[in-house]
């Protein structure tokens, strides 16, 4: 079971935002369903305008209870004194919103297996300041904060994009750009993909978790299907193994297609092995020995082996559970 609260808040008296209500909207249909259209996420979404006590509820509900996940997006206002504040649309000098501090013990004492807080606002880190100060124990068993920006930077919003600025790259990594060899995308590898997609002069996003195995946020198609990825330890018993080619594994090379053929001549079962390494090659699992191409590892009889990547995805292939 997971579970989810949306929230994208505009309507701020006298220092209204433009895209924050775009944002929430956009993570909610994503999140909603996988890449295959199955359900995921049960979502609920505040959006445009939200009170301090509203809020506070609704994100108290989130933590409650028992889930596998339990998500809070936030695209709004930031306060960055006193420990920082998600801001609500009724904001005062004498109440700001909702403390970030809350929010933390509320996901530090939810019963959900994992706690996923990410915040597109300015001040963002605030949440986990006192982690960049080496107090990990402010920080739950199971829960993961991404954050836009640095505690003392401002998050931009992108009138092209009518986005936020992390929330734009977010929405990438959500419909595929995050996702592993399986199709899976993680918190980490949400934080990898906004990290490396932003200039050396944006905002840094910030990430820090307390969690030993991440669950998949969103799955899309996998780029290998996992009944093939399963065959990578059929290919190669041992993880340092060469797996031997030669050009029956090429399908051109055969006398009905007209250029020069070298014998062994193009074997369907071959063939069908060869297509699968390179699907393997293409992502990164597997490499030619001796040669740039897969091709010329094939017609000159060299062969292929197990990449850094490949070792990895080698070792799930042989467990039972994969």
């Amino acid at each position: 079971m997971k579970k989810a609260l949306v929230v994208g808040l505009n309507n701020y008296p006298g220092c209204e935002l433009e895209w924050c209500d775009n944002d929430a909207i956009a993570i909610k249909e994503l999140i909603e369903s996988n890449g295959d259209g199955s359900p995921n996420f049960d979502v609920i979404s505040i959006i445009n305008s939200c009170s301090q006590a509203d809020l506070n509820i609704a994100i108290q509900k989130l933590f409650a209870d028992d889930a596998d996940i339990a998500l809070l997006y936030f695209s709004g206002h930031g306060y960055g004194e006193g420990g920082g504040y998600l801001c609500t649309t009724d904001f005062s000098e004498a109440n700001y919103g909702v403390r970030m501090t809350d929010v933390l013990m509320y996901a530090n004492n939810s019963k959900c297996k994992n706690k996923v807080i990410i915040l597109d606002c300015c001040f963002a880190a605030k949440m986990g300041e006192s982690l960049l100060l080496n107090n990990s124990s402010v920080l739950g068993a199971g829960v993961t904060i991404i954050a836009a920006s640095q505690p003392w930077q401002t998050s931009s919003e992108n009138g092209s994009i009518q986005h936020g600025v992390f929330t734009d790259l977010l929405i990438q990594a959500l419909k595929g750009g995050a996702a592993d060899i399986s199709g899976n995308i993680t918190p980490a590898s949400l934080y990898s993909f906004v990290d490396q997609s932003l200039g050396a002069w944006q905002q840094r996003p910030v990430f820090k978790t307390n969690i030993s195995q991440f669950l998949p946020i969103r799955t899309v198609n996998a780029k290998v299907p996992r009944c093939i990825l399963r065959k990578l330890s059929l290919y190669f018993e041992n993880a340092t193994d060469e797996f031997k080619l030669d050009p029956s594994f090429e399908y051109t090379n055969t006398p009905s297609i007209e250029h020069k053929v070298i014998e062994p001549y193009a074997n369907q079962k071959n063939v069908d092995k060869f297509k699968e390494l390179q699907l393997f090659e293409s992502v990164g699992l597997v490499e030619p020995v001796g040669t740039e191409h897969m091709y010329f590892a094939a017609m000159e009889s060299k062969a292929c082996k197990l990449t850094a990547l490949g070792l990895h995805y080698w070792r799930l292939s042989k467990d039972k559970r994969f």
